[in-house]
């Protein structure tokens, strides 16, 4: 069997998606945030949930589950993560896995997740899970919850109160869905065979029975799903994940396809990759610059109706402020020439077409 690559001292900013990465960075910036949320939730709320583990579920250990501690220290050997977290299973028909805890996390795997995924899908999980306590993905999500849920309780005395909580947690949740994005590089990072991920995926959607699944196919479902019929088909599909947790299965395909051919996991493959204390990890400007050309670049390459009427906006309204918006666009100068802002009539020709 070949040998897998390990890579010591790694960062988890070499994987993260923009997205995720800006609002980490914007997170850790806060003063006195990280303390706030392990004084409030680390001494309480997490000894409670181990506590609760105890005794409701089986501690994963070298003579109880030993195959998934086997894979536990691989996964954790791979992207360089010391002491090992605790990993409990408990018994619950649905398949999931998550991470809980802020002063040591810990990682809860349902029953039917080992039923449903095989040793080497086993692997590829317990990776996900691994990333998000490298990132500390669960210190964030539950300050987040805690702010939120405070918040809750002044919301109707203050002038659009819900209507701002709202905004706030669809923002909050469009975070927490691009964390998993996140996850699911480190997983493949871990196993280092994208098909192993994507099986997970499509078992996530089809449930266990692979053999009667063609991934091919499954693609083609996903394209058929980016592309849609229209607008109404954008509109529903925002309706669709707004109180979703993790993006579609189809939608995170898509996704760690693109990473894994984009040359970044690659490189970390090859040795080339941010390591812990070798400087500023979190750089807000920086992460904030790559969270908005990644959004741009996905408006781009997007074969979705809403998505490409709304670059379609971005880029006129680019032309209209002077910005690089509209670049390769109507609006452009001369050839290697400075791009010229456009009256708003003309941006509104562009978007809508000449007026007759």
């Amino acid at each position: 069997m070949e040998k897998k690559t390990a890579f010591p001292g790694i960062s988890p900013s070499s994987w993260e998606h923009p997205a995720d990465a800006a609002a980490l960075s914007a997170f850790t910036a806060l003063p006195f945030a990280g303390e706030l949320v392990k004084r409030i939730i680390g001494s309480t709320t997490e000894r409670s949930l181990r506590l609760g583990c105890l005794a409701n579920s089986a501690r994963v250990s070298a003579t109880q589950f030993p195959s998934l501690r086997a894979s536990l220290a691989e996964a954790a050997e791979r992207l360089d993560i010391s002491p090992l977290p605790e990993l409990y299973v408990q018994l619950d028909p649905r398949p999931s896995a998550y991470t809980l805890g802020v002063e040591k996390p810990f990682i809860l795997l349902s029953s039917a997740a080992i039923d449903l995924w095989d040793a080497e899908e086993l692997l590829a999980i317990i990776g996900h899970e691994l990333g998000h306590v490298a990132s500390g993905h669960s210190v964030y999500k539950t300050l987040l919850a805690v702010l939120l849920k405070l918040s809750g309780g002044i919301a109707g005395s203050l002038p659009l109160g819900g209507l701002a909580l709202a905004a706030a947690a669809a923002a909050l949740k469009e975070w927490d869905r691009k964390s998993e994005l996140s996850a699911d590089r480190a997983s493949l990072l871990v196993i280092q065979d994208a098909p192993v991920v994507y099986r997970c995926l499509m078992k996530s959607a089809g449930g266990p029975r692979a053999a009667q699944m063609d991934l091919n196919e499954f693609f083609r479902q996903a394209k058929d799903y980016e592309e849609g019929e229209g607008i109404v088909d954008s509109i529903y599909k925002l309706i669709d994940v707004v109180g979703e947790t993790h993006p579609f299965p189809v939608v995170r395909m898509t996704a760690l396809q693109e990473w894994e051919r984009g040359g970044a996991y690659q490189a970390i493959l090859s040795g080339d990759y941010a390591r812990r204390g070798s400087g500023k990890e979190r750089d807000p400007e920086r992460d904030f610059e790559r969270a908005r050309s990644s959004y741009a670049q996905d408006f781009a390459s997007s074969e979705d109706p809403l998505a490409r009427a709304a670059k379609k906006v971005m880029d006129g309204l680019g032309d209209f402020l002077g910005g690089a918006g509209g670049q390769g666009g109507a609006g452009q100068g001369g050839e290697g020439g400075p791009s010229q802002p456009r009256s708003i009539e003309d941006v509104i020709d562009g978007l809508f077409g000449k007026k007759r």
